[in-house]
This record gives structure tokens, sequence and C-alpha cells, in this order.
């Protein structure tokens, strides 16, 4: 625990999201002397999410905040001399690049166009930065003032059954293409064409090539591909250099311009197949799969409900070619991982910890890190001797008087399986009471919970809760077999491993009052929470959280129902199937008392999921509730409208207190 958190004289609350600060995406200058980074906050007086840049230098120890005002400015990218820095702004109509002088003076904007520029990207000659931009087939980037006139409703054309995303809505005909601006003359061109999503990755280190991700499948309904693709700046010629076969992006090319690394997989196990390290030769055309022997995730899987403008570092090529770095998912932590050319693994950083952000400069690397206790900062890490040491602390002011729960882990045998979890203890803990327990269950189901602050987890510890959470078969963290345990056996397994949890912990710490559980997930979580009470009463509360009551529905009404279902089930349009898992078939057992929080807005497990389960228990006399959150998408515990963030949190908390304390 902190030094600095010596005399703590009250608990966290909900409330406390809007004093809380969370870092992200850090940037090392090339020379390594100074790190920018976005700091995101919550105005009060505004209800929305605040961002701006700082910078932290290195040699002084001094932070600088480089933008200001009530916008959110994101994505800092140094220029490859170090002198400027291009980030990403909302101050004027949209998203807008802006460019910042080293040595001072106001943002210059960059592009001023009727559409947004997002992802900028230097060229590595220093002269042009490429972005990416939403424009329909022959439409161009306008720089006209928007039309002020009251907008008509239309109707809306579908022809492909993927056309809504959670988060971003209905598609309406525009496809992400490529731009590319002069630095010193502002000229803009748009690169890429044609009803295809194009995903801009980076340069090639003699900025002759664009690279960037797409499926140019003629049915995207049912490919899920992404190739890499080189686009030559000066013909306009793309040339695909991975296989056809799987989904790959963050492509990274080696500073000596030998070699392009990225992450992916080929579907093996579906969406429950562990992400890789590929390498393609430029000299010999060869694409090969470094990482056959490797038993991790590469990349960050963390479940979690506060850090905001997580940006994956990808893969960062050492300076002298011969590997790279990266961040990978491991036994609930992510740490930092180098990899030569041969595959050969090394993990670097040991943190009990979650790194979410990574950077690295002149051989010297910067990470973001959240830990149960420390919501998140910046900590420079040693390579050599795989440390780390802290460098800001974000949210000292605000927590030194505050008094946290230190979650202990666990590890316990199942059958044949190991389970991986963590108990908190309430944070006024006193060994001679009696505590009621609430079982958490995440998301995915393909994530994990990991050593990071979690917010709701440490309100609920505020308010005498002993808190429980697992990974249970499914989750990510611990093998390509652990994580593919769960498909076809919904219901199953995972049930199976969290019940016995919840036995575990009861056995194990003798505070828990076997007589006041609780349960509570969202989304998969969701599910499960529905599934248990469905099947057992031992729970005496539950609260269920944009939650799947019923796969024939979810089939055809969620953006990702008609895959999500055949991939994680395997039933082939099975509805008698689909149905005999299915929450909402076993609401007459339901015993246990339910309160249903759900999102409107939510394409991804879309409202009528508990609109459904509501009136089921409800016709049957079931004691339930539900809320309803307007304006708000399957994201709202981790980035949504933050009053109502805090008022699902004091929903959570009251219902649990109304009938286990």
């Amino acid at each position: 625990m902190l030094e600095w958190r010596r005399n703590m004289n009250r608990v966290i609350q909900a409330k406390d999201l809007f004093e809380l600060k969370s870092v992200a995406d850090p940037r090392l200058s090339p020379s390594g002397d100074k790190v920018a980074y976005v700091e995101t906050k919550i105005s009060k007086d505004e209800n929305e999410y605040i961002s701006n840049i700082f910078v932290l230098d290195l040699q002084t120890n001094k932070t600088h905040q480089w933008t200001f005002g009530n916008y959110r400015n994101h994505s800092p990218r140094w220029s490859p001399d170090g002198n400027q820095l291009a980030f990403v702004s909302n101050r004027a109509e949209g998203n807008q690049i802006f460019i910042l002088d080293l040595t001072g003076g106001e943002a210059r904007q960059l592009t001023n166009i009727n559409n947004d520029a997002e992802n900028p990207v230097w060229s590595p000659d220093g002269k042009k930065v490429a972005f990416t931009i939403q424009l329909k087939e022959n439409e161009q980037p306008s720089q006209d003032e928007k039309n002020a006139r009251k907008e008509m409703p239309e109707p809306l054309e579908i022809e492909k059954m993927q056309y809504k995303m959670d988060g971003i809505g209905f598609f309406r005909g525009k496809y992400r293409q490529i731009g590319v601006v002069d630095v010193e003359s502002e000229e803009l061109e748009i690169l890429t064409e044609g009803p295809v999503h194009k995903n801009l990755q980076g340069f090639t280190t003699d900025s002759k090539f664009i690279i960037y991700s797409a499926d140019y499948s003629e049915n995207t309904d049912f490919s899920f591909l992404q190739d890499i693709y080189l686009l030559n700046l000066d013909t306009n010629e793309k040339v695909n250099i991975t296989n056809g076969k799987g989904i790959y992006y963050h492509a990274s090319g080696s500073p000596d311009g030998k070699y392009i690394a990225c992450v992916g997989h080929e579907r093996e196990f579906e969406n429950a197949t562990l992400n890789k390290i590929y390498l393609y030769n430029v000299e010999t055309k060869e694409f090969t799969n470094l990482s056959t022997e490797w038993d991790i995730h590469v990349g960050d899987v963390v479940a979690a409900d506060f850090i905001q403008g997580v940006v994956s570092p990808g893969v960062i090529w050492s300076q002298d070619s011969s590997g790279f770095y990266f961040t990978a998912s491991y036994l609930g932590n992510v740490n930092v991982y180098y990899s030569d050319l041969q595959g050969k693994l090394q993990q670097i950083t040991e943190e009990t910890g979650h790194i979410h952000g990574l950077t690295m400069a002149d051989d010297k690397a910067i990470a973001a890190i959240s830990y149960p206790t420390e919501p998140c900062d910046l900590y420079e890490v040693n390579l050599k001797e795989r440390s780390v040491q802290r460098l800001t602390s974000l949210n000292k002011e605000m927590l030194e008087n505050i008094q946290l729960s230190e979650p202990e882990s666990f590890v316990f045998k199942h059958g044949n399986t190991y389970i991986h979890g963590w108990l908190m203890k309430p944070t006024n803990f006193d060994e001679n009471k009696k505590y009621p327990l609430i079982l958490e269950i995440h998301g995915g189901p393909h994530t994990m919970y990991a050593n990071t602050y979690f917010h709701e987890f440490q309100m609920l510890a505020a308010s005498g809760f002993a808190i429980l959470y697992t990974n249970p078969r499914g989750s990510h963290g611990y093998g390509q077999s652990f994580v593919d345990a769960v498909r076809g056996n919904y219901g199953k397994s995972d049930y199976e491993d969290v019940m016995a949890a919840v036995d575990y912990a009861i056995e194990n710490y003798d505070f828990i009052d076997t007589n006041r559980l609780g349960v509570t997930g969202g989304s998969y979580g969701g599910f499960m929470t529905n599934w248990i009470i469905g099947h057992t009463d031992r729970f005496k509360a539950a609260v269920t959280q944009r939650s799947i009551s019923n796969w024939v529905s979810f089939y055809g009404c969620s953006d990702i129902g008609y895959y999500f279902t055949e991939w994680q089930h395997q039933l082939d349009d099975d509805i008698e199937g689909l149905w005999k898992i299915s929450p909402l078939a076993y609401v007459n057992n339901v015993k246990t008392p339910l309160l249903i929080l759900h999102s409107e807005e939510d394409l991804r497990c879309p409202i009528e999921q508990a609109e459904q389960l509501f009136i089921a228990l409800k016709h049957r006399g079931k004691e339930t509730k539900f809320i309803r959150f307007p304006k708000s998408n399957h994201e709202l515990s981790r980035s949504g409208i933050p009053n109502l963030r805090v008022k699902r949190l004091e929903y959570i908390n009251d219902w649990f207190k109304q009938y286990l304390l």
C-alpha cells in the first residue's frame, strides 16, 4: 500500500468517480526524455468526461499541462524529430487533428473538415500525418460549414446483416478510409475508397507505404477476416502480406525495414482463440507465426470499470530490430513480454497488476499501470532489472484519506481444473463479525478479472460486503484449452466453477454468512446471474446487468447475435437447443429477488432481453425490479454518462443492502 495513505478516515463511495483521475496512452518522445499522456476526469457541472494532454519531463520530473478546456483531447503522437506533438481534439467542429510545437504557442489545427479525423500517425520522414475518416462512397471530405437547417428524418435501408454496432449505432453508408495531410502545406488527400472499412496501422520505415488492415471479402457478413495490406503511396497499389485466413491488426514495421510484425489469429477456436504474433519478412515475403509454442494471450483483456482512453501498445520494436516488446494477459495480470525473431519468449515485468499502456524510446520504457488499490499511474520500467518505479501520483490527494480493501488471491482445484480468484474483505473488517458475500461474474466470457482497480468492488466492500470474483473456465489468461472450455458448454462447466468458488470461499473464510449470499454480473456475467438464480436458491439477492435471458431472440436482435451464438453454442440454428440454455426457460424456478439493470441503447445485449425477463418474472409473481438507463449502451458501467454510472452503482449497492444487510 502507498506510504502516503496512512491517515485513512473514510471509505470509497459511488460518487467518488467524479473525483478520480485516469491516465492512459503514454507516449515517449523519440529522445526518451519526455512522456506525453492523456489524463481524463469527469466534470461535475457538465456531467461529461474531460481529457487533456500532459507532458512529464523525465529529466526534471516536472509535469506540464499542454492542452486545456472542457474538451476531449487525446491521441498524443510525437513527430519523428520530437519537436512537435500531434493530437486529436473535439474543440473544433467534431474531432480534428492539431499540432503543438515544443517551443510553445497555440495548437495549430491541421485538419478542418466536415468529417471526424482520428488516429493520427506520423510518416517517419516527418512530412505527413496519416489519419482515418468516415466517408460515404464517392464522398470527399468537405471544409464547408455544416448546414444549420434542421435535418429531416430518413428511412434506413438495410442490406447487410452487420448493420449496427453497440456504441456506434446503425450503419448509414460511411466507411473508414485513410487520408494523409501535409504538415507544412496542410494539403489533404484521401488515399483509399470503396465500400470496405480500412484500419490504419502505420507507415513503413522508408515512408513509402501505408500499412493498414481490411476485409475485401465479397460477403463480409460471414467472412470475419482482417488482412494486412501495404499501400504504395506513389502508385496507390496495395499488396496483401497475410494469408487470408485470419484476423490481423496492430501491424508495425521494424526500424531496419526488414520485417513487419502483427497481432492476430486464424480463428481456430473462433472468438475464443488466443492472440498470437506473426512476422512478415519483407524480402522473402514469408509470413510466420512466431508464437506457436506460447500459451498466453497477447494483449489486454481485463474486465474493469474505471480506466478511460486505453490504447493498446501493439508490437513495439527494439531499436536494433532484433525483437519486440508487447503486453499479454496471463494469470490475472497484464505484463510486458519480449520476443526475438525466432519466437523465444521472455517475461520482462512481473507485476501483480494491470499494465494498460506501454511506450518505448531510446531503450527506455514507460508503463501505465493499475493495481487493486491504486487506480492508475505512470511508471518507469527497468528492462534489465524487470522492475518498475512510480512517476506520478494522480489520485494522491483524493485517496490519501480513503481506506480501500486489498484483495486476497487464491487458487483451488475443482475436479481436474485449477480456478483462480480473489476475495475482498469488507473495508472496515472486524474479525468478530459475520459478513454477507457477493459473487461477481465478469462478461465476455473471454475476458479475465485481474489485479486492477475496480470501483464497483471497492464501493461494495466499503458498504460491508465481502466480494468474491473468479476466472472460471472460458476466461482468458490461463491458456487455450481453458478459454475454449466453455464453448458449447454454457451453464455447465462455468456454472460449476463459480459455484465451487463460493463453496471454497465459505470453507476458507469463516466470517462469511452463508445465509446472506448475493450474485451479480454484466453481459455474459448477467447471463450467468440469470442462469444461477434459475438453478439454485442459495442466493438471497441478485442484480443482473445488460444481460442475456433468451438466446433465441438474441440471435436476431444483437449486433453480434447470429455469429456469436453459432460460435459459442455450436448449435447450428437449433431453436430447441438455444431455448434449453436460455435463463428465461427457468423463470418458474426463480426464488431470488432480482434487480434488472439495462441500457436502452444497448445493441450488444438489446434491452428486449431485460424486458422479456422482467415481464416473465412479474407475471409469475416473482420479486423483481427493472431499471432502464436512457442514452446509454453496453458500455454504461465503463464509459457511460457519468451521473448514470453513479446511479447504476447506487442501485446495485442499495439492492444488496436491502436484502443482505
